[in-house]
């Protein structure tokens, strides 16, 4: 086994610039074993085909893989992050068949017609959060916009009820960061509790949203329990906004970063969905795929990955590979992105995708829209990212707007 201290880390320094490691390790190969901030070793893939292959490759395995990483972390730190069971037994954690039974499930709720009837209420909160915005004073485009907006939709959709979304986003926000381990398993602990006790009020007293929906989906008689019901309700929320808030706030970025795709969009709003597709391609807001274990031994490239080891694949890096992408590190809103990694790949794809698509498309549309001059209210070097390895996302994006 090769000594920790010779592996590269994912350290801040990663976290703040992940495409300068990637694009290294991609050098050396496919799969490269690294430490991640807790210390523990994992193999991360970061080429592109690599990375496809893996993400339906059966000898990878999804099966209980929070256990491995508690057990990893225990023997990296001393201890462990204790993250609530009802809340880590979601779809993403699972198998086939146990995966095809829960994905079954959600998809009779979480239709493309639920979604499709969303765009107006989409359309009412854009246009009710850009309204608030001052102009010519700098405005934090997360905490005014590109945060509520999805929290708002995801939690209306869900059932969630106004008072207790904040909570709801400082609990997500605790989960996917780096913080320390008790501070991650008393967020998992209270949120799970939360939605056990929502999860309830819906059986006895349904209403009109998803999380009722879930609550009395069947499937030839087959229902969620209450723990795959909170954990199925937990990953959609999670989900349901994390992407987006990254999606918008980065893609406002990559066009701030540059002007000329951003003139291009403004003269040709058919681009914008498009150019949506690229945002999720160049700054990949879900950095890593969920984690898998290998089952057996698993040739990559030029190593061998044992069975029994950690495998993270970077959905990020496998987009900025250039043996895809052409000049992968330019931002080109009318460049062909069908194959990026942006929602994943495989069984385990996004389903809430088509929410996330919708929510750019019309968030960073109304923007441009609105404010005809939207410039950095800051020296660009002085952003930072947020400290997570799962999301890739801003911690924050002052902006200077006006009509």
């Amino acid at each position: 086994m090769q000594d920790l201290k010779q592996l590269p880390e994912l350290d801040d320094d990663y976290l703040q610039n992940p495409h300068d490691l990637a694009a290294r390790l991609r050098v050396e190969g496919p799969a490269r074993q690294v430490v991640m901030p807790d210390g523990v070793r994992v193999w991360l893939v970061t080429t592109h085909a690599e990375a496809r292959a893996l993400l339906t490759d059966p000898r990878l395995s999804s099966d209980a893989v929070y256990d491995r990483l508690e057990h990893a972390r225990a023997l990296a730190e001393g201890k462990k992050i204790e993250f609530s069971r009802s809340l880590a037994g979601h779809m993403l954690n699972v198998d086939p068949p146990d995966h095809t039974r829960l994905r079954k499930l959600v998809n009779k709720a979480f239709t493309s017609r639920t979604i499709a009837k969303l765009a107006p209420r989409i359309e009412e909160i854009t246009a009710e959060l850009l309204d608030a915005i001052t102009e010519d004073e700098p405005v934090d485009l997360i905490a005014a916009f590109a945060l509520p907006l999805p929290i708002r939709v995801i939690c209306e959709l869900m059932g969630i009820p106004a008072d207790d979304q904040q909570q709801f986003a400082t609990w997500s926000g605790q989960m996917v960061s780096t913080a320390a381990p008790e501070e991650i398993g008393a967020a998992s602990g209270q949120m799970a509790g939360y939605l056990m006790g929502l999860a309830e009020q819906k059986r006895a007293d349904p209403t009109d949203d998803l999380l009722s929906a879930l609550v009395h989906a069947s499937e030839d008689g087959d229902q969620l329990s209450i723990h795959e019901l909170i954990a199925m309700t937990f990953v959609l929320l999670i989900g349901g906004y994390e992407t987006t808030v990254n999606l918008i706030s980065s893609g406002v970025l990559s066009l701030l970063q540059a002007p000329e795709q951003l003139q291009k969009l403004r003269e040709n709003e058919a681009l914008l969905p498009n150019a949506v597709e690229e945002f999720l391609r160049f700054e990949t807001p879900n950095n890593m795929a969920s984690p898998r274990f290998t089952k057996e031994p698993v040739v990559v490239g030029d190593v061998e990955i044992p069975e029994g080891e950690l495998v993270f694949v970077s959905l990020l890096a496998g987009n900025r590979d250039a043996a895809r992408f052409p000049d992968p590190d330019r931002l080109d809103i009318t460049r062909p992105t069908g194959a990026h990694l942006g929602f994943g790949h495989g069984i385990h794809y996004c389903v809430g995708a088509p929410l996330g698509r919708l929510e750019g498309e019309i968030a960073i549309g109304r923007l441009l829209e609105r404010f005809s001059h939207i410039e950095l209210a800051v020296a660009p070097e002085s952003l930072r990212w947020r400290s997570s390895t799962q999301m890739h996302g801003l911690v924050s994006l002052p902006l200077v707007v006006r009509r």
